[in-house]
Formats: C-alpha cells, sequence, structure tokens
C-alpha cells in the first residue's frame, strides 16, 4: 500500500525544481530531465523517499518521540501550523529564534515566561495595573506567542525535525544535526541533500506541493498514534492508468470514422451547387452586347463612360480618355 501515488505527485506540481543556473550538482541523481530552463524532479524516486521517510517518522513517533515541524517560508506556514496541530505536535512557522535547540535551556526561560503572562491575565491582575503597563504586557505576550507559540508545550528537545526547504532552514537543519537529531526535509534542486537526513525530492515552492508531503508526514504521525490513514494500491491504480488510455485509442477510430464518412456526402454535394452558381454567375459575362468595331477615340469622355456602363463594366470611373479607350477596347472585343 502506497501513502501517495504518482498522480497525486503529478498534480500538485512535485517534480517541478528550479532553474537549470540555479541546481545544486548532488541534487543530479534526483533529477530526471530539464525542460524551458527547468529541471523535472524524478517522481519515481521522490515516491521511494517519500515511503523511507514515512517508516522512519513512523517508528521514531511509535518509540514515543515528538516532531518539530519547521516551515517560515509563506507557501509552507500554514501547512506546517496545521499538521502540527493535526497531530499534537510542535512546530515554527515564524522566525527561527537561533539556539532553539542547542540553547534550549535558554529558550525555555522565555516560553515560561509567556505562561506566567496568560496565568496574569487569568488571575486578575491585569485589572489592577495601569493600561500603559498592561498594554506593554500585552504587547510583549503576543511577541512571545508569535515566535514561541508553536514550542510553548514543548518540555524537551524533539527527537525529530521536519523541514521544508533545508536552504531556508539552515539553521534548523545545523542545530539539529549537531545534536543528531534526523532531518526529514522537502529537498528541491537547488538545496544540499547531505544536509537531510531523509530527503524528499520535490517542489518546496508550490502550496499544493508542500501542503501534500506535509500532510503525508502528519499522516505518518498519526499512524504511529493509532489513528487511521488512508492509503493507496499501486497495482490498481497503474492498472486503471493503463487501461483508459487504452480504451480511449481503441473507441477513436470507431467513433471517428463514422462522422467523417458522414459527412463527405453532403461536402461534395454542396460543392456541386456553389459550382452550378459559379457557372450562373459567369453566364452574363457570355452574354455581353456584340458591339462593332468603333473609333473610340473619336468619342468624349462621357460618352465612352456611358459605353462602359451599359455594358455592365467597372472600374473605369477614373480612367483617362486614352485609357478609356484602351479599356473599351480590350473588353469589347
Amino acid at each position: 500500500m502506497a501513502v501517495v501515488t504518482m498522480k497525486q505527485l503529478l498534480e500538485s506540481g512535485v517534480h517541478f525544481g528550479h532553474a537549470t543556473r540555479r541546481w545544486d550538482p548532488k541534487m543530479a541523481p534526483y533529477i530526471f530531465t530539464s525542460r524551458n530552463g527547468i529541471h523535472i524532479i524524478d517522481l519515481k524516486l521522490t515516491a521511494q523517499k517519500i515511503e523511507e521517510a514515512y517508516k522512519a517518522l513512523f517508528d521514531i513517533v511509535s518509540a514515543g518521540g515528538k516532531v518539530l515541524f519547521v516551515g517560515t517560508k509563506k507557501q509552507a506556514q500554514e501547512a506546517v501550523k496545521t499538521e502540527a496541530l493535526r497531530t499534537g505536535h510542535f512546530y515554527v512557522d515564524q522566525r527561527w529564534l537561533g539556539g532553539t535547540l542547542t540553547n534550549f535551556r535558554t529558550i525555555r526561560l522565555r516560553i515560561k515566561k509567556l505562561h506566567e503572562l496568560y496565568k496574569m491575565e487569568e488571575e486578575g491582575i491585569f485589572e489592577k495595573l495601569p493600561k500603559k503597563e498592561v498594554l506593554k504586557l500585552v504587547n510583549e505576550r503576543e511577541k512571545l506567542e508569535k515566535f514561541l507559540g508553536g514550542i510553548k508545550e514543548m518540555k524537551k528537545v524533539p527527537e525529530a525535525i521536519y523541514v521544508v526547504d533545508p536552504k531556508k532552514e539552515i539553521n534548523a537543519v545545523l542545530e539539529a544535526r549537531k545534536l543528531n537529531i534526523p532531518v526529514f526535509g522537502i529537498v528541491d534542486t537547488n538545496c544540499d541533500p547531505d544536509l537531510v537526513d531523509y530527503i524528499i525530492p520535490g517542489n518546496d515552492d508550490a502550496i499544493r506541493a508542500v501542503n501534500l508531503i506535509t500532510s503525508v508526514m502528519g499522516n505518518a504521525v498519526v499512524e504511529a498514534q493509532g489513528g487511521y490513514v488512508e492509503k493507496h494500491s499501486d497495482e490498481e491504480e497503474t492498472n486503471e492508468q493503463d487501461a483508459k488510455p487504452r480504451r480511449k485509442y481503441e473507441e477513436q477510430p470507431k467513433r471517428d470514422a463514422r462522422p467523417r464518412q458522414e459527412k463527405a456526402a453532403p461536402r461534395q454535394e454542396a460543392t456541386k451547387p456553389k459550382q452550378e452558381e459559379v457557372k450562373k454567375a459567369a453566364a452574363p459575362k457570355k452574354e455581353v452586347k456584340a458591339v462593332k468595331k468603333v473609333d473610340y477615340s473619336a468619342m468624349t469622355v462621357a460618352e465612352l463612360k456611358e459605353i462602359a456602363k451599359n455594358n455592365d463594366l467597372s472600374g473605369y470611373s477614373t480612367l483617362r480618355k486614352a485609357e478609356l479607350v484602351e479599356f473599351l477596347e480590350k473588353n469589347l472585343k
């Protein structure tokens, strides 16, 4: 059973990499080809790596480990927060504070301050303080909530960290590696795959791609905690995808052949009236009045134009006398 299908990866645009001039040569094994100056990621390898990362994250959570979801870029903020809240784990969706992992003791002091501010409001202490001081405390609490809200319940360093774009979250990745914390991450063609323990080659700029992969990693956590996760069968999907094009290919000649034969007859019949109309239209030209040899040069311009008009000729209104004479001699033979 597959945790994600090739169709889902393709529809979400996971295969689109960065421009070829911005690539990291270490990502070469995961690149299928390049088109219009953009690298295309091999989705078969992506699906394999997702399976490996899913299993590894499942094992970590099953053993009681906690996961920290990190995504501070706009495309990843909502996905990271949503999956962390769904799984009951932790997240960082704003700026990564230096030392969040390596200096967690100091970070815990700031988290403790955040809890104290909430407690002060619950106990009614804010009502006894001046408005200016209360406003100052509220602003401080909002700032702490913004940067530490996702980890305020984190009592110790997590057992795994999931990042979107390790190049953007380089500080978080380096801190995790320093503490030997496994790093799971979406690695685009411009990133160094050596920084991540469980590589998921894919597009880290498309919101749909980030949402899909992050939700799959969230499913691993949910399943490890005893929740239900829907999985897909690779064989069924591949059979359906192979069968549909074949049916269309087999049915197309039969469907297309009949209308073409039926439409062919009216076209032939339609051409006959047109030919008859052309002949009828051409008939008046043959019925031009026979004119004996006349000395047109002896006539005036008005007379020459009158002759041209009586014989249903056109294009003579701007001609001079010599040109009119030549025009009539040519058309009234």
